[in-house]
């Protein structure tokens, strides 16, 4: 059997994965990065992106909003602020949020709600680019 590479994915509110995988490619901030069995030890911080899991043939494609990657002789563990399953998202439902989400933008009057308006928005953007990427 060949060597499988010890994965968890967590964030604040609960672990979304913990098992054994062929690959997983991250998107760093200094770009994307794959990481195999025994590979070296690394720390990266992770941009908004979609974290690829490979296992047996299948890709899983997970959105990450931010975090950390950390690589160690045991495996990777990424610490994900945020994380969407890109299977589970509605396409209309989240081009609706986004229009939502301009308008919030467009109508904010205070400096405090404008600024979390587009903090919104970018992260529903960032979804976006990762949903319709292959």
């Amino acid at each position: 059997m060949a060597d499988k590479l010890n994965f968890a994915l967590v964030s604040p509110e609960r672990e979304l994965f913990n098992g054994e995988v062929d690959q997983v490619v991250v998107p760093g901030t200094e770009g994307e990065f794959g990481v195999l069995p025994n590979h070296a030890p690394v720390i990266s911080m992770i941009r908004p992106g979609a974290l690829r899991i490979f296992d047996g043939g299948v890709e899983r494609r997970i959105f990450v909003d931010g975090g950390f990657a950390d690589v160690t002789p045991a495996g990777l563990t990424v610490l994900a602020e945020d994380a969407v399953d890109l299977a589970s998202v509605d396409a209309a439902k989240l081009d609706q949020d986004i229009k939502n989400a301009s308008e919030d933008v467009r109508d904010a009057r205070e400096e405090p709600k404008r600024l979390a308006a587009e903090a919104r928005l970018k992260r529903l953007e960032a979804l976006k680019a990762a949903l319709t990427r292959r």
